[in-house]
Order: structure tokens, then sequence, then C-alpha cells
């Protein structure tokens, strides 16, 4: 079997297509999905994967959901389906629990044992294979490759149909102008927010993993000073559909991101710039009767030890 992948180095935007031949090179591949009440989108998700690259195509060892907790049937359609489901709260229990995406990341490290470890959203309406076998390939091609984003057109949906642009709203508006700020290498990043992301696992297994929203930036940023640049790469998904989130959600979302920025340029000079910053969020809302409404959100992301530095985790991997 021949799987063909186009991917761009981080350094550019020119797209290499390769032709992988031997799929597993002898390497486990881990994809994992965290979920939190995605009963709409997992079984989906979960079957396609299931039946093209685990039945049909042997690429993955492991397909494992990783719930957060959901209030709905997402864990047991997952099973249905055939993943292994686990709950990110029940994982390392000593260690506490805190609510988010990146948690739920950093808990699958523990819970998998895949040499290349694939993250993949479960929001996703248009899912296919690809967001699986594009990020294996440019790391079973490349051996100096250890990490690899996803990029994709993400037009928002309008009513009933969709909007060609709009789409990354958090991304265009705080993501990428920090990075241009703090970071001048990593603009060259197409979605520097995508969820659909993977590495060797001697990688991120070495990472801290920030709890919530945070985290993709936060792993852009330490791979980046603890790899450098041409060990990223980022590969040409095309167009993918998500949920959309109102504005007060992505708010909440964007308040997470610099943060991340400035724990990071405060580590490099040595002061305590996110520690001592507020972080309280007020969002104002339309109240009743025409006026307006103050909500307050503690919102903080956790920074997450690298799991490598967890015993539990160093014993299940000796």
């Amino acid at each position: 079997m021949q799987l063909a992948v186009a991917f761009a180095s981080a350094r550019g935007a020119s797209l290499t297509l390769l032709h992988v031949g031997d799929p597993g090179q002898g390497l486990r591949v881990s994809a994992v999905l965290p979920a939190l009440d995605e009963e709409a989108t997992i079984g989906k998700i979960v079957r396609a994967i299931r039946t093209r690259l685990v039945e049909r195509f042997p690429l993955a060892d492991e397909l494992v959901v990783m719930d957060s907790d959901s209030g709905d049937r997402t864990r047991e359609i997952a099973r249905e389906e055939g993943a292994t489901v686990r709950v990110h709260q029940r994982v390392l229990a000593a260690h506490g629990s805190y609510r988010g995406k990146g948690e739920a990341m950093w808990k699958s490290l523990c819970v998998t044992r895949g040499d290349l470890v694939v993250w993949c959203d479960t929001d996703i309406t248009s899912f296919h294979p690809k967001s699986i076998y594009g990020i294996v390939g440019p790391l079973l091609l490349r051996p100096e490759l250890q990490f690899v984003k996803a990029f994709y057109r993400r037009p928002p949906r309008v009513g009933g149909g969709t909007r060609a642009t709009g789409g990354g709203r958090v991304t265009e508006l705080t993501a990428r102008p920090l990075l241009n700020l703090f970071f001048p290498e990593l603009p060259g990043i197409v979605q520097p927010l995508s969820g659909g992301q993977g590495g060797r696992r001697a990688l991120p297994e070495q990472l801290p993993f920030f709890s919530a929203c945070g985290v993709e930036t936060g792993l852009l940023v330490d791979t980046l000073q603890r790899a450098g640049l041409g060990a990223m790469a980022q590969v040409d998904m095309k167009q993918r559909l998500h949920r959309n989130q109102d504005l007060y959600a992505l708010s909440k979302q964007a308040f997470e991101i610099p943060q991340v920025a400035m724990k990071r340029v405060g580590d490099a000079r040595g002061e305590r710039l996110w520690e001592d910053a507020n972080a309280t969020m007020k969002l104002i809302r339309p109240g009743d009767g025409g006026g307006l409404h103050l909500d307050v959100h503690d919102v903080v992301s956790v920074e997450r030890p690298p799991m490598a530095a967890i015993p539990e985790y160093r014993a299940r991997r000796d």
C-alpha cells in the first residue's frame, strides 16, 4: 500500500507530494481523539478511522477517545464503533484533574503506547482519514521531523450554508499577532490553533502541556525552543467544517492565548509575567430589558509538567 501525503515545511508554504511505501516502518501509531459532548460527530469519526486505518490499511495501532467526562452519549457511541475510551479525570488521579482539551491530550500520553502520537479534533462534520495519515506521513518519511501540524481552510457556517472566509477569528485576531510580536519564527504556521497535530513521542513526552485552549500555542512555542524550526512541518488538509462557537466562548479562548505567550516570554527573561497578570475575564452581555450584564470568569490554563517526569508514566514505559 502507498499513501500520498502533501505537506509544507514550517519554513515556507511550498507543498511537497510524498509517497509512503511501508506505512508502519516498525513504528506504532496512536490516534487520539479528545472529546467533550461530541455525540453528533464522534461515531462517524471513529468509524472512519477504524474501517480505513485499522482494518483496511493497518496504519493506526491504537484508536483512543480521551473523553472529558461528557454528559451525552459520546463514550457509548465511541465504544460501539470500536474505540478504546478513557475518561481523563480518572487517569493519573493522584495528580488531580483540570477541565480542558490540553489536559486530555497530556493524559493521553499515559494511556497510549505509540511511537507516533496523533491528536485530532472531534467536532469535525467533514472528517476524512487524511486527518490521521496526513500527520503520520511526513513523520515516517522525514526522520528529522519531530512535530507536524495540520492546516486547512475553515469556512464559517452562515444560515444554511457556508462563507468562503471569516473562520479562525481567534487565530487571526489573537494568536497570529502575538506570534509575530514575540516568536517571529512561527508566523509561517498557517493554523497555529489547529487541533490536528502529532509527533514522535520522544518530543511531546518532554514538553509541558497547558491544560485548556492554550495547549496548541504552548506546544508550538515549546517545540520551536526545544527542537527548532527544522523539526516542524505542516500539512494542507484543504477544507474542514467545525462546529462554530459564539463570540463569548471565543473571547474566553482568546484570553488564554496571551497567558501562554506571557508565560513563555517571562520564562525567557526570568520574570513572572504570567503569574502576576490578571486571570479574571469580564465579559459584557446583553441583559434583560435591553440593558447590559457583566459576567466574571476566572480563565486560567494550568501548566502540566512533561509527562516524562511523572513516575507512573516512567514505570509504564519501562
